[in-house]
């Protein structure tokens, strides 16, 4: 299974530059290809928030709703046991908050490997980035 970070979708969503045509084209490639993808629960409100901030709340509400029904998209659940993972990324690795939930989830996952534009995921070992 491959994990995507909230800023896939929220390049996907808002981004008319080479990024977003490239995650568009991604995401349209997992489609189509019937691959297994995942995300935190949390990514919606990430994606959400960044559009409102950046956009505007209407905008944030449909992308949003679009983004709850991506097809073939897991959404993994967020636990005690993640969050304390996630501690252990922000104090090894120094992470940010909500880069080490996404890493925690992930690994508990059993995601092979996370798709993100974030250069912080390189210096994570036990999990391998793929660059968009």
């Amino acid at each position: 299974m491959i994990y995507l970070d909230t800023n896939i979708f929220v390049y996907a969503s808002i981004n008319n530059g080479a990024e977003g045509e490239k995650c568009r084209k991604l995401l349209d490639k997992f489609v189509a290809s019937n691959v297994e993808i995942a995300t935190s629960v949390l990514t919606w409100d990430e994606l959400v928030y960044s559009i409102w901030k950046k956009v505007s709340k209407e905008n944030s509400i449909i992308q949003g709703g679009n983004f709850l029904k991506f097809p073939n998209l897991i959404f993994l659940q967020s636990n005690v046991q993640i969050i304390n993972d996630a501690q252990k990324f922000v104090e090894n690795y120094g992470l940010k908050p909500r880069d080490a939930i996404h890493v925690a989830t992930a690994l508990i996952n059993k995601c092979e490997s996370i798709v993100s534009d974030d250069s912080d995921f390189d210096k994570i070992k036990e999990i391998k980035r793929i660059k968009i």
